[in-house]
């Protein structure tokens, strides 16, 4: 691509001050084209001339220069910005174009009041390093990060598409084979993030993008972290960083070892979402809704969408275990459970650490006593856990009584 065909030529105040005032309506394009007429017969400015026409008030035409003045600030060398795609406390996201390749992409800018904050930077950059490790079909690509005009931004792959919560939001509960076919990409996603290092630590809807074809990418590195980085762990310990919907019980505690299993919980509460049209937990408060990841037992989401097979019941109930030792060993293992599933085939590998879940429990119980909050909660609740971890139970426990009976038999010899 030759120099020419790459270098941006800024549009006039007056050209893009007329795009502003049609694109929100407050006037149509036969009156933008009076307003210049008039304005080229009076020579006064264009702008008076829209005040006066009562185009737009002086209040709206101040903000509008405004916008644009703030606009040309941002301006990225090597980058033209189109439109918003989004905002949020932290940043605004840009559709733009990267004029050296001609292809679209998504410009994230942090905000001027947050540029000029080191640590607000830092974090910034901190998330395009994280990215950047990251190579992956299922995860949205890392293409750059910079400064311009006082601006720091970061350039990362446009995705064509929508997020899970914009179609959770509109009502949809997606069937199990649809959820399937999603949390399957993500979950090979985060193999992938795991094996480079990296905890997301924020694996919600709104960061899950799908494609028009049906690809799905984990979006938004901004709470990734390193298991290396001991310095960043001890920094945050004792915060909760996560959305509460989604969250941890590890993370909200604060813990220092954050490990691939929050991200295991976050996901198992998202496909929970998904094919129930609710989440997890729901309170009054964010702090409500933490509360209960800790202490309330999950409903099992077959007990709430009676359609659903018994296999997924029970990989749910593996992935969002309170006890992270009692989650899946490893994201291969949530995996192939999660495949198996799909294929109509049984989840081994939940079914196998339930059954090592309730044989833990129940060795506890026999040398201590009374048995632990955690199993007293698993017999007490009504079919959730399935009819294999049931069978689990009622054979251990009446192994368990017939080895007591035998010793009070021994004992009154």
């Amino acid at each position: 691509m030759s120099t020419e065909k790459t270098k941006s030529v800024a549009p006039s105040m007056d050209t893009e001050l007329a795009r502003l005032v049609v694109d929100r309506q407050l006037a149509t394009c036969e009156e933008i084209e009076k307003a210049r007429l008039a304005q080229q017969a009076s020579h006064r400015s264009f702008a008076d001339v829209l005040v006066e026409q009562e185009a737009v008030t002086s209040s709206q035409l101040s903000r509008l220069k405004k916008l644009i003045q703030e606009s040309r600030d941002r301006q990225l060398t090597g980058y033209k910005l189109v439109s918003v795609l989004g905002a949020g406390a932290m940043a605004k996201v840009y559709k733009a174009v990267q004029l050296s390749l001609d292809r679209p992409v998504a410009v994230k800018i942090l905000p001027k009041r947050l540029s000029e904050n080191s640590e607000y930077v830092k974090l910034f950059y901190k998330e395009g390093r994280a990215a950047a490790k990251l190579n992956h079909p299922n995860i949205v690509q890392a293409i750059d990060v910079g400064e311009a005009g006082g601006y720091h931004y970061f350039v990362m792959e446009f995705v064509e598409g929508h997020t899970l919560y914009d179609e959770l939001a509109n009502g949809k509960v997606f069937s199990e084979e649809e959820a399937l076919k999603i949390i399957i990409q993500i979950a090979t996603a985060l193999k992938h993030a795991h094996s480079q290092g990296l905890i997301h630590r924020d694996v919600k809807p709104k960061n899950i993008m799908i494609t028009p074809e049906g690809v799905v990418k984990l979006a938004d590195m901004g709470l990734a972290r390193s298991t290396g980085d001991a310095e960043a762990a001890q920094a945050e310990a004792g915060r909760a960083f996560g959305t509460p919907y989604y969250i941890s019980p590890e993370q909200i505690r604060g813990e220092v070892d954050i490990d691939f299993r929050a991200d295991i919980y976050s996901l198992g509460a998202t496909l929970y979402h998904l094919v129930t049209g609710r989440v997890p937990f729901d309170g009054p408060t964010p702090v409500a809704v933490m509360h209960k990841h800790l202490k309330e037992p999950l409903v099992p989401p077959d007990h709430i969408n009676t359609g659903l097979s018994s296999g997924i019941g029970e990989v749910v109930e593996v992935m969002m275990a309170k006890d992270r030792a009692k989650r899946y060993a490893s994201t291969d293992d949530m995996l192939l459970d999660l495949q198996a599933i799909a294929a109509g085939e049984a989840p081994l590998q939940a079914r196998r650490q339930i059954k090592d879940n309730v044989l833990n429990g129940l060795a506890d119980a026999e040398q201590n006593g009374p048995p632990s909050a955690d199993i007293a909660d698993a017999i007490q609740q009504p079919p959730a856990v399935q009819s294999s971890l049931l069978t689990y139970i009622i054979a251990l426990a009446a192994a368990l009584a017939v080895s007591v009976l035998i010793n009070i038999v021994m004992l009154l010899k």
